[in-house]
Order: C-alpha cells, then structure tokens, then sequence
C-alpha cells in the first residue's frame, strides 16, 4: 500500500518528505507554493533536487497541490494567470520528482455549462502547450458545492479525452468530495468501481485524497472528518481499500490531525483497514 497525508514545506522540500516518512508514509503531498495565491514562486532549485533524490533513494512518491483559486472554466485575463500560476507549480513538482499537481476541476457559476467544459479544455491545451515534463495535471473531482461541474468521472474523463494533450492529464479521486456530491453514498462501492471502469477512469487514476466526511452523502458540504470518524465510517472505507484498482496508488490523507499534530494514527488505521481487520 502506498499512503500518507498532507504535510507542510515551511522548512524546505526535501524535509517535508523525512516528515512524511517520520509519521509512517510512503507517499505525501504539499503546496508547492501559497496555496491562496496565483503568484508565482521563485523556488529552491537545489532544495527540491535533493528532495528528487532522496525519494528516488527511499521509494518515497509525491504529489503536489495547486492554488484553490485556480479554476480551468474561468475567462479572460485571470484564466491566463491561472494558467501561468499551474506552470510554476508544474515546474516545482517537476524538480521535486513528483507525478504532478492536483487542480480541482473548473466551476463556471454563470452561463451555459457547456461553455464552463469548453473553457476547462481549453485551459488544459494552454497549459500543456507550455510544457514538456514528466509532472502531470491532476484533476480533481468536486463536492457539489459549487455547482454539478466536476461530480462524476464520466465528466473528468471526458474533458481529459478532448484535450490536446491527454496524456499530460490524471485524475486524483477525492473520497470526501465523492460522497458529498452523492456520486457515491458510502456503500455499495463495486457499483462505482463498475461505473467508473466503462468511462475510463481507472487506467488514468493518479492519485487518492482518502478523506471521511463531516457531513452526510450528498450535503454537497466539503468538510473532511478523520478515518473513520465520519459519516463514510470503517465499513466505507474497508470496502473502498479493497479494490485492486487502488492497490497502487497513492492514497493520501486530508483530514484533520489528531492529537500529537501529525496524521501517523490515521495512517496506522488505514493500513489495518487496508488489512481487512
């Protein structure tokens, strides 16, 4: 199983990976930069090559997180911005050797929907037509709570085939979001896993954010709980671990903390949950 949580890169990159490994993980993420800011950041070369190499070292896997401002349906002169915003955190996750950064799919809250699908693509086309790394665009299903954009993985895997690039495209599948958007209820999980298998989701599935909701199945309310804590419970997630389709991939935890400030219990728990105990 490779697993971890969220953890802080105020003391550099390559530090922010022995954190991770300190409280039990074999993956983690981090903001590459302010994550509520679009400007761009001037990072540590040597800093995050250190950190690519001591994670190659150890096995170590990574993902990074975008600025929550960023929206791929936004237009004009802030879509631009956005755009150059996601290069930097591209090329921050880039040097860090991760597999990309997470960008919560494009909420257009006025007009015609169809032209908020449209503006995503052609977001994803301005961005990947600047880049030529490894490092990928994660998108990330959404809660609900701005509107049905982004809910389900028909649509992201939709937006990924017209793209111009599809392959600079993965998914990060978020449990919270899932669940409060009702997608998913909690339970009867080998129904997703069949729903998601005939749009393609899985092959493109990148990354996990293994959270429990505060709120119940379809309150479109992105509050996360604890493992186990929530309304998703034990069983939820015991059932949703069991799928072969995320035996591999990075599941990271985005909950709150618990009492010694790290989240090494809850990815104790995740493990034996993992183990069917």
């Amino acid at each position: 199983m490779i697993i971890g949580s969220h953890v802080s890169t105020r003391r550099g990159y390559r530090e922010a990976a022995k954190v991770a490994e300190r409280i039990g993980g074999s993956a983690y993420q981090y903001f590459p930069k302010n994550p509520r800011s679009l400007q761009l950041k001037a990072f540590d070369r040597q800093d995050a090559a250190r950190c690519d190499e001591w994670c190659r070292e150890r096995g170590m896997v990574s993902i990074g997180h975008g600025p929550y401002l960023v929206n791929p349906a936004a237009e004009g002169d802030l879509a631009e911005q956005m755009a150059l915003s996601t290069l930097n955190d591209l090329a921050i996750a880039e040097a860090c050797g991760s597999l990309g950064v997470v960008v919560h799919f494009g909420v257009l809250k006025d007009g015609d929907p169809l032209r908020g699908y449209q503006n995503s693509i052609q977001w994803l086309n301005r961005v990947l037509g600047q880049w030529s790394g490894k490092a990928k665009i994660l998108l990330e299903n959404q809660a609900g709570d701005h509107g049905d954009m982004g809910t389900t993985p028909e649509e992201l895997a939709t937006v990924r085939s017209l793209c111009a690039r599809p392959d600079g495209v993965g998914f990060c599948l978020d449990t919270c979001h899932l669940f409060a958007s009702g997608v998913w209820n909690g339970s009867h999980w080998d129904e997703f896993r069949e729903r998601a298998a005939k749009a393609s989701f899985w092959e493109h599935l990148t990354a996990v954010h293994l959270n429990d909701s505060r709120h119940p199945a379809g309150s479109r309310r992105d509050r996360h709980a604890r493992i186990g804590e929530g309304f998703i419970g034990l069983d939820g997630f015991r059932e949703l671990l069991a799928s072969p389709e995320l035996r591999h991939t990075p599941l990271l935890l985005e909950t709150p903390v618990d009492e010694d400030g790290t989240h090494k219990s809850q990815i104790e728990r995740v493990k034996r949950l993992a183990e069917g105990e």
